[in-house]
């Protein structure tokens, strides 16, 4: 899925670990990444917890999107460090889950944390695997 995800690879974004229901996705934190208080904008914090999210999600051959996300951000971060989102899944009913992605700086220290809501479509992924 991240080799057709254009958003995450100009990001910069980094495969860690795919698995059914669990993902680490890793970036470095670029000087274009950062607000105008010099640390990183919460977006791309949120776009790297997505991704991680995404790819923990999509574990069958149906295409699963995020039906709606939340984040709390925990402690600020800046150009020149690495950042890891560790994606969970929680649970699923049905065509619903719930996961839970846990985003930390390169000493380990909790920079943010996600909860996805997940919805699987009956679409299959274009090139039938996940």
């Amino acid at each position: 899925m991240l080799q057709r995800d254009r958003a995450s690879a100009a990001l910069g974004m980094v495969v860690e670990r795919d698995e059914p229901g669990e993902a680490v996705v890793s970036m470095r934190v670029r000087d274009d990444m950062t607000n105008g208080f010099a640390i990183t904008h919460g977006g791309i914090v949120f776009a790297l917890a997505d991704t991680a999210f995404a790819m923990a999600c999509n574990e069958d051959d149906h295409v699963t999107v995020a039906a709606g996300a939340d984040i709390t951000f925990l402690k600020a971060s800046r150009a020149g460090q690495t950042l890891t989102a560790h994606a969970r899944r929680r649970a699923v009913a049905g065509r619903g889950g719930l996961y839970d992605v846990t985003v930390t700086d390169e000493t380990g220290e909790v920079v943010a944390e996600f909860r996805g809501r997940s919805f699987t479509t009956r679409r299959a992924h274009p090139d039938d695997s996940v």
